[in-house]
């Protein structure tokens, strides 16, 4: 099956000859060999979808009723990759339909991508789901995807998008990055007139010389693009206390108690944003879900993950979806 999602006609001549400006594109795929058979379920089906720009998102759709949720992954993660993964399962079985989709920074394209032009992966993924056939829609982002729901969410206001869900969400990324993460001032530097010098020379998405350093030892390969858009603070668009409050649909926050990459004073900032006076969102939940247990791994819901579908689809069901 294939399908086409028309967004422009220019009619140069009689309109027997209207010429195509733009498409979504998508079509029923085999299954990936990337995608481990844990993942199965009944009735799963892969995409391969077209954005407006051609840039390839690879999806899978889990059917269900009249309510879809669009599925996006954290930092270079997949739809197949925890929490996303067995959080998408729990929710077919509780009867939702979920579009889980692959953005442009999956997998070893982390970190390369520009902010601004994710909103395209999530936007093929709501008009396809429309082209299939559902009416209610709700969009749930994991770590990154957060920043990028929250972002798609607050300027599209379409009303067959009826809710928000974040999951290990942050408040203010390019903060976060420069005083949580990096700490340290020169290679900040270094990575700002780099970045700046290629933008300058229209080489935005090369990987650049200079890696962000983190507190762990680890350093971060970037482009410029990436750097400019989600880390520099006179740039960045990846402020979630700025996107929040312009959100008009219910919310709901999820942390896990033990998550070591999210700090507990992350999801109050955002949380204070949305209930801040003139915000446009409706009504906001935050759930703190208790674990003994601390590490990077409890981002991702490790030890959690029946609490964390029963919180989902619990909201959920009080919002009469």
């Amino acid at each position: 099956m294939k399908g086409a999602i028309l967004f422009a006609l220019i009619a140069f001549m009689p309109a027997a000859f209207a010429e195509r400006a733009a498409s979504i594109d998508y079509e029923f795929v085999a299954r990936p060999a990337s995608v481990p058979t844990e993942y199965d379920g009944a009735g799963l089906r892969f995409l391969a979808i077209k954005a407006i720009d051609g840039s390839k998102v690879d999806a899978a759709l889990w059917p269900g009723s009249s309510t879809i949720i669009i599925s996006v992954h954290g930092s270079g993660e997949t739809f197949h990759a925890n929490p996303n993964a067995f959080l998408a399962k729990g929710l077919a079985e509780k009867g939702y339909a979920v579009l889980a989709i692959n953005t442009r920074q999956s997998g070893p394209r982390v970190n390369t991508d520009n902010f601004l032009e994710v909103r395209r992966d999530i936007e093929a993924a709501v008009y396809t789901a429309r082209a299939l056939g559902y009416r209610s829609l709700v969009i749930q982002g994991h770590s990154l995807g957060n920043i990028q729901v929250q972002y798609y969410a607050a300027n599209n206001w379409e009303p067959d998008i009826k809710a928000v869900v974040l999951t290990g969400m942050f408040g203010n990324l390019p903060w976060k990055s420069r005083h949580v993460l990096v700490q340290n001032e020169d290679n900040w530097a270094q990575l700002f007139e780099v970045s700046m010098k290629n933008l300058r020379e229209g080489k935005t998405s090369d990987v650049m010389p200079v890696q962000m350093n983190w507190i762990t030892g680890q350093k971060v390969p970037m482009t410029a693009q990436h750097f400019l858009t989600y880390r520099w603070e006179n740039s960045s668009t990846a402020d979630g206390t700025y996107w929040i409050r312009r959100i008009p649909r219910p919310i709901l926050m999820v942390r896990d108690d033990g998550d070591t990459i999210v700090q507990a004073f992350e999801p109050p900032m955002l949380l204070s944003a949305a209930r801040s006076a003139g915000s446009l969102v409706p009504g906001i939940k935050y759930v703190n879900l208790p674990n003994s247990k601390r590490g990077p791994a409890e981002h991702y819901f490790i030890n959690n993950r029946e609490a964390l579908i029963e919180t989902v689809a619990g909201w959920l069901k009080e919002q009469k979806l």
